[in-house]
């Protein structure tokens, strides 16, 4: 269990109130990560944690921040790679009482975590290794690069590609669920994007049981508000996904309600999919929902799943009576007053 920084400790500490409420028996590790970890040990990633968090082989995470002066890109992205967390999981569903514009979503975007334009290869604005790229690069251009000019590298293999959509077809037959839809841009980025597409038609073809389709990505986003209830699981490129991903939480009534999962071959790592929002920290008035059904995706991840459905339901129960719910969860003409985030998670706690 890593409580994070910000409001982390208070929406874990609902979380694990709520899976204790199951039922289920957990021993908590508890470790540390971020600003917080940081300011203590001086290291945002402990190794206590990474060697925590691959012996035991999951992890419930609050958000963290990542301070300026580590060292490091994202902390976040740190922990994904070093443990090989490939596949990125955001279930997204409307659930009744969460002010949304839309009645049916019901989505899995699954986004490949190792690669894409995250992998942090960046050239300086000026430098001589920018210098010498764009001569490079400008040599086979039927257009000159400026020389003010900073390089990002898109990275995408064959078999990070394979990786993640057998993931997603893995993920569809496991939920039962019949479409699978990848987003990509290779109309234009045909060495990248279109390996990815490539390597999902070869993955969608041992799966004739499950239906397989593409988008391109900037169609998939506006078909994605348009009609949401065509699409069913997702998988796409790093960069793609992590956009979509918050689309797809903006279909539902936002991050407060989007819980989310990274997995590997060796560990998962469950957390909520919002910031650390510094400003609500301490004053116990946020969002807890999405730690909790993180928490659900979890129970079901160590081989719980009953008490996963019976925490999920008992949080849908709590969503749909509307009475205790966090100022972020209420529609704009509700002048209940707003639920603290421990209000929440005794409601959820008493329905269980």
């Amino acid at each position: 269990m890593i409580p994070g920084d910000g409001i982390g400790p208070e929406v874990i500490e609902a979380a694990r109130r709520a899976v204790e409420a199951t039922g289920v028996s957990v021993a908590w590790d508890l470790q540390g990560m971020g600003a917080g970890a940081f300011a203590r040990t001086g290291d945002p990633l402990p190794e206590a944690t990474l060697a925590s968090i691959e012996r035991n082989g999951v992890a419930l995470k609050g958000p963290v921040e990542t301070p300026v002066t580590s060292g490091l890109r994202s902390v976040n992205l740190t922990l994904r790679q070093h443990l090989d967390l490939f596949a990125c999981v955001r279930p997204c569903r409307r659930y009744p009482g969460v002010p949304s514009v839309y009645e049916t979503v019901d989505l899995i975007v699954v986004r490949e975590n190792t690669e894409d334009m995250y992998t942090g290869i960046e050239f300086e604005m000026g430098t001589p290794e920018t210098r010498e790229l764009i001569g490079f690069v400008g040599e086979r251009s039927s257009r000159p690069i400026r020389a003010d000019t900073g390089i990002s590298v898109k990275t995408i293999s064959d078999g990070a590609s394979e990786r993640v959509v057998s993931f997603a077809f893995d993920r569809a037959t496991a939920r039962g669920r019949r479409l699978v839809t990848a987003g990509h841009k290779a109309n234009i980025m045909k060495f990248t994007d279109g390996l990815f597409l490539e390597a999902a038609r070869r993955v969608a073809a041992r799966h004739p049981d499950i239906a397989f389709e593409d988008r391109i990505i900037d169609a998939l986003c506006m078909q994605l508000i348009q009609v949401p209830e065509r699409f069913d699981v997702l998988v796409l490129p790093n960069f793609y996904g992590d956009v979509v991903c918050d689309v797809a939480a903006g279909l539902i009534g936002g991050l407060g309600v989007a819980p989310g999962g990274h997995f590997g071959d060796r560990a998962a790592v469950f957390e909520a999919t919002h910031g650390t929002a510094p400003s609500l920290a301490g004053t116990n008035r946020a969002d807890p929902v999405g730690a909790m059904l993180s928490a659900a995706m979890m129970l079901d991840h160590i081989g719980e799943p009953d008490a996963a459905a019976r925490l999920e339901a008992s949080i849908a129960s709590v969503l749909a009576a509307g009475e205790h719910l966090t100022a972020d969860l209420r529609w704009p003409d509700d002048d209940r007053p707003a639920a603290t985030t421990i209000e929440v998670a005794d409601a959820v706690i008493a329905a269980l």
